[in-house]
């Protein structure tokens, strides 16, 4: 199918990573920031480019376009999504990609910063790769691959069939949105104009791997009232909110809930940040669990942490405002297997052998499926996402891109 195509979709990623689209957490706008916009203007001219009139921007940052459908039958419209930002954990300014072709199995390592390496035995996903060609980033900042990968990828497979109308297909959409990495990707899109029925996104790691479930998420907000008094007056009157909150959260668990400790369907809660003075103080978390009762025992973890805590602290205290964020997307997609099982097949024909893993951690298809878009999240090839040592195959691109072709080719045969 691909024998006489000349894949454009590593191009596409080495121009995008250049790109800085970090989101800020701490921003109220949409999108968070206005650069993600200049990486959705290229991407609307490339979409243009290529035949899809339609193609646009919003004010909010998201680009919509469509493939009309080339065939008689009724094939129920399906939208690939990927996101434009990364991640604020790791810079995203002024990356150099750098290609290591045809892998030997060592370690990579990188030129900016000799502290770090990439190591195989760390990565063992890496050990699968010897002869493929792998991109990093230089060492001074992330890659990128979450989610411009996602972004070349759906662009390669769009650019595929425009080229090659034979291929029978239903009418699809593209969905690409701002702000995914801080939780708030989808929260101005318009699922009406969208007018797609079925989702995928195209935001995973290993080749060939279909994610059908997600954490449940709930962030959570612990403010410290403490007590303040002049430091050489402080004796048996001052009680710091900041030292209250450090305990609290040198209180919790250890060798559980913790992102470090946990693996596999564990939950855990994650302190993002703390700040604040010694009369207030406020620490950020996150709160994951792949089921609801998880979820709920790790916020009471959190409560009653406190409560201990501040038993010694008769005239300080605390609230604790929770946030839901997104919930298991699997409740969603069990009530419409045909949407993975499709996927499935696609990464069958592209000659990969294909898995259903859990997701620890979230998409947007997780809050996309509870808003009436049944979405699982399909691999793109990336690895150790948010750090400096990100990276993605090259062949494993190609494989997404042959995936998403097949997904569509997929929904119109079995229409």
């Amino acid at each position: 199918m691909f024998e006489n195509y000349k894949p454009t979709v590593v191009e596409r990623f080495l121009k995008y990573v250049k790109i800085d689209t970090q989101s800020d957490p701490d921003s109220e706008t949409c999108p968070s920031t206005e650069k993600q916009k200049n990486l959705g203007k290229l991407l609307v001219n490339e979409l243009l480019d290529i035949g899809i009139y339609d193609a646009h921007i919003d004010g909010h940052g998201y680009v919509y376009a469509t493939i009309p459908s080339n065939t008689e039958k009724n094939v129920p419209v399906i939208c690939f999504c990927s996101h434009l930002d990364t991640s604020p954990d790791c810079s995203g300014k002024d990356v150099n990609p750098v290609i290591h072709k045809n892998y030997d199995g060592s370690i990579i390592k990188f030129e900016k910063d000799t502290a770090i390496e990439l190591n195989p035995n760390e990565h063992p996903e890496l050990k699968n790769k010897i002869g493929n060609d792998i991109i990093t980033a230089d060492g001074t900042t992330l890659l990128g691959a979450d989610n411009k990968a996602g972004l070349a990828e759906i662009i390669d497979a769009m650019n595929f069939l425009m080229k090659n109308k034979q291929i029978k297909h239903g009418k699809i959409r593209l969905l690409f949105t701002p702000d995914e990495e801080i939780g708030r990707g989808v929260d101005f899109v318009n699922m009406e104009k969208l007018g797609a029925k079925y989702g995928y996104t195209i935001d995973g790691e290993t080749l060939g791997h279909i994610e059908n479930e997600t954490f449940s998420a709930d962030g959570a907000t612990l403010k410290i009232k403490g007590v303040s008094m002049h430091p050489g007056f402080a004796k048996n009157k001052m009680q710091s909110a900041i030292k209250i909150a450090s305990e609290i959260i040198n209180s919790l668990p250890k060798n559980s809930c913790s992102p470090e400790t946990t693996e596999g369907k564990e939950g855990f809660i994650h302190p993002l940040s703390i700040g604040g003075t010694v009369e207030e103080t406020i620490v950020k978390f996150i709160i994951r669990g792949f089921d609801l009762d998880t979820l709920k025992k790790n916020t009471e973890i959190i409560k009653n942490t406190a409560t201990d805590v501040l038993r010694n602290y008769p005239k300080s205290s605390f609230s604790l405002n929770i946030t839901e964020q997104y919930r298991n997307m699997k409740e969603v997609l069990d009530k419409y297997p045909q949407v993975v099982d499709y996927a499935l097949e696609a990464v069958s024909q592209a000659g990969i052998k294909p898995e259903i893993e859990s997701i620890r951690g979230g998409t947007d298809g997780s809050r996309l499926s509870f808003m009436g878009l049944p979405c699982p999240n399909v691999f793109t090839g990336g690895h150790a996402f948010h750090s400096k040592i990100e990276w993605i195959s090259i062949q494993d691109m190609y494989k997404a891109v042959e995936t998403i072709v097949n997904i569509c080719k997929i929904w119109e045969q079995k229409s």
